[in-house]
């Protein structure tokens, strides 16, 4: 039987302290009417809390810019009720035994014009510009940025304040943070383009003023990814090198831990070295990483948005991994929508409970 002990071993970094290794990974659900999370979505986190998760990162929830939506079910962080919405998701959480970060989101030119809460708003972007240059708005000015810094400040400054454990900064999978990030879209010619390091900066000024409204020990989480939604092939580092000239000045920032998001936790980042991109994180900065990517199934998650299933997989290579501080924790998406209860039948070796993922899943995002 495999041996799952290092995943549950605790861990903490500053007031953040968890019974095991496991992270409920952040996956959209758009069950919150006008933007407000009600008792399904208390429901939702507490069935995962109550059976052993040690730290739900939530669903993406929107910062307060207009275009920073796509979906009015989307939940937002930002108007009283949705706060009050969140504030009872957390005591929820809480009573359940659970840590609870909420994940601050910008989708930036994934939304489409005319669509979400405010349809009549522009989509914010960095150059107003799609993969291949192709020109569908405007560039956001120095007043938006500074104003989507302010929003993301101001969202994190609430999340402490009703409670949360943690904050997640969404800077992964092509939205409004990552496009700033990759080349592909950020064709600006002023302090937040150029080079590498330089397409960093509206982040780093982010990361900066949410420490500044937060407590110093509440740790800061960023999700960074390589591939886009928009490009699957994307990367913004073609070797370690460039992925610590990266991910350095994100860390001094302030960032605390960084959630590498892959497709798949066992394709090593770059060609020499089985590492992943948790690994290679952890080694170049220094920082505890969150490695995810089809935990405990044999397929990503694309397939399984064109209604393809998945079958379970071993966790000897996740377990061998982590048993070699190659990661810190380990975020766990599909699996956890699948069963509720899958954290806590790891833990008791009740494998023969697992059930295959069933692509009908995601519809319910239950």
């Amino acid at each position: 039987m495999t041996d799952t002990s290092a995943l549950f071993r605790p861990w903490s970094l500053g007031s953040l302290e968890l019974e095991n290794r496991i992270v409920m990974a952040p996956m959209t659900r758009s069950k919150s009417p006008e933007g407000i999370p009600g008792q399904p979505v208390a429901d939702y986190y507490r069935r995962r809390a109550e059976n052993a998760v040690g730290l739900i990162i939530t669903e993406g929830t929107t910062v307060d810019r207009p275009g920073a939506s796509f979906d009015p079910a989307i939940p937002n962080f930002h108007n009283p009720d949705s706060l009050a919405g969140w504030k009872h998701v957390v005591d929820t959480v809480h009573k359940a035994g659970g840590k609870i970060a909420p994940q601050l989101w910008h989708v930036g030119l994934a939304r489409r014009p005319g669509t979400g809460p405010h349809p009549e708003a522009a989509s914010d972007s960095p150059s107003g510009i799609l993969p291949g240059g192709k020109e569908v708005g405007e560039p956001m000015s120095a007043e938006d940025i500074a104003d989507t810094i302010d929003a993301f400040a101001k969202a994190a400054k609430a999340a402490a304040e009703i409670g949360f454990d943690a904050i997640e900064l969404h800077g992964a999978h092509g939205y409004l943070l990552d496009q700033f990030f990759w080349d592909g879209m950020n064709q600006r010619d002023d302090r937040f383009g150029g080079g590498l390091v330089e397409r960093t900066t509206i982040v780093q000024e982010i990361v900066k003023k949410v420490r500044e409204n937060i407590p110093a020990d509440l740790p800061l989480i960023l999700r960074f990814s390589q591939w886009k939604q928009q490009d699957y092939n994307a990367r913004l580092a073609q070797t370690p090198d460039e992925l610590a000239e990266f991910l350095g000045p994100l860390s001094d920032a302030g960032v605390d831990v960084f959630h590498c998001s892959t497709r798949r936790f066992w394709i090593p980042e770059f060609v020499g070295s089985e590492l992943n991109l948790a690994g290679w994180t952890k080694k170049l900065i220094g920082k505890p990483t969150i490695t995810v990517g089809s935990v405990g199934l044999n397929s990503d998650f694309l397939g399984s948005f064109m209604g393809e299933n998945s079958e379970q997989s071993s966790l000897d290579g996740l377990i061998e991994r982590l048993e070699n501080d190659e990661f810190d924790l380990v975020a766990v998406g599909r699996a956890l929508i699948n069963d509720p209860e899958w954290a806590a039948k790891v833990r008791d070796g009740r494998f023969d409970e697992l059930t295959d993922f069933n692509a009908e899943k995601l519809k319910e995002l239950v």
